[in-house]
């Protein structure tokens, strides 16, 4: 049958990217309960990331850092809130205003995320883009079929992973 979503090309490259983007949480997702033994949501890795890099922020500044709505945003927070990951306190000068901190068992959760996940996220993705090649186009269709042939977690190669705080994520390829 016909991929009409490729055929498409640019008419549907949100499309496309969105596709790709769940596949790769979804993959994400399975090496998270292989590797780190969490079922934590593949969305609330970059909350956590980003309250790990830059200490408590408000719900408002987080949506921000992140690029997503604030009512996605806040309902993330509110289910890491109940999972005890974060602690959400409203300011004193504006009660509508609600600053969002890890908690004990978050920063204890982030730990064991940079010393798992995120590295071997990082470089199985990195794997999957190795020698992507031409028009973005055909790369897309590169990075779709490496996805498809090969999962993140059978491109995981077992090797001890590097320090997450120190891994040079910019240049890695």
């Amino acid at each position: 049958m016909e991929d009409v979503v490729r055929a498409l090309g640019y008419a549907t490259l949100g499309s496309r990217l969105k596709r790709i983007g769940e596949k790769l949480q979804a993959q994400t997702q399975d090496l998270a309960g292989e590797l780190a033994g969490t079922g934590l949501p593949t969305p609330h890795n970059p909350v956590l990331a980003a309250l790990d890099r830059q200490g408590p922020l408000s719900i408002g500044d987080l949506a921000k850092a992140l690029g997503q709505s604030q009512p996605g945003i806040t309902r993330m927070i509110n289910k890491m809130k109940s999972e005890g990951l974060v602690s959400v306190t409203s300011l004193e000068q504006d009660r509508r205003v609600s600053t969002v901190a890890l908690t004990e068992a978050g920063r204890h959760l982030v730990d064991h995320l940079k010393a798992t996940l995120w590295p071997a996220v990082s470089f199985a993705v990195a794997d999957a883009c190795a020698g992507l090649d031409g028009p973005l186009l055909q790369q897309l269709d590169q990075l779709e079929a490496a996805l498809t042939e090969q999962s993140l977690s059978t491109r995981q190669t077992g090797q001890p992973l590097p320090d997450w705080d120190t891994l040079d994520l910019e240049t890695r390829s």
